[in-house]
């Protein structure tokens, strides 16, 4: 098996996290520049996007979400997603909101790379509003549990474990551990993981 990474994304980020909380053997493959027209990933996914898994018989799964969910399901052990649909459901959704707040991140960073008279404010303030929605509810709905869906260590805490390392690589003013307390502590008991550390993404 192999997984096309680049070193910031979050996104591959929360693949790797889930490989190594998995114990599951990997071959990392790093692209340089999804943009490049030699970039492998477009053999593998049409969409020209990372992260792709490419399984040793050549069958390729693309989205984050299908590849963890793949991944949870080949090592039965350890469940990162409940099997019953209430708390399945409930994980998925905290994924899904991480990744949104993820999606807008990434629109706000790549919109202000553009040269500043070509830059649409609007766009910005739009996206800027999902990131800081998305934080607030994700406070909110984690209160003062240990973990963002209660009482275990799951997809959930690793989803937003890794928008949360991602803001702080690319937006550190908006400055969320002092607006959300609770977020903070999460994430200071998910870098201890070695799963976070090893993959936490270089300095901008």
């Amino acid at each position: 098996m192999k997984l096309f990474i680049t070193q910031a994304s979050p996104y591959a980020r929360k693949v790797r996290v889930v490989l190594a909380e998995k114990h599951i053997e990997c071959d990392l493959v790093t692209v340089a520049s999804l943009a490049a027209p030699d970039s492998p990933v477009p053999e593998y996914n049409p969409l020209g996007k990372i992260p792709t898994l490419v399984l040793d018989d050549g069958t390729s799964y693309y989205d984050s979400a299908v590849i963890v969910d793949y991944l949870d399901n080949k090592v039965p052990v350890s469940r990162l997603i409940p099997q019953d649909n209430i708390n399945r459901a409930l994980v998925r959704r905290w994924e899904a909101l991480a990744d949104g707040v993820c999606d807008a991140t990434v629109a706000v960073v790549m919109e202000k790379r553009r040269p500043p008279e070509k830059q649409d404010e609007t766009l910005i303030e739009r996206q800027m509003q999902k990131v800081t929605r998305g934080l607030k509810r994700m406070s909110e709905d984690m209160r003062e549990s240990k973990w963002a869906t209660g009482d275990r260590f799951t997809l959930a805490d690793i989803a937003v474990g890794c928008v949360l390392g991602y803001i702080d690589l690319r937006m550190p003013e908006i400055g969320w551990r002092d607006l959300y307390p609770n977020l903070a502590k999460l994430h200071e008991q998910l870098m201890a993981r070695p799963s976070f550390k090893d993959t936490a993404p270089p300095p901008s």
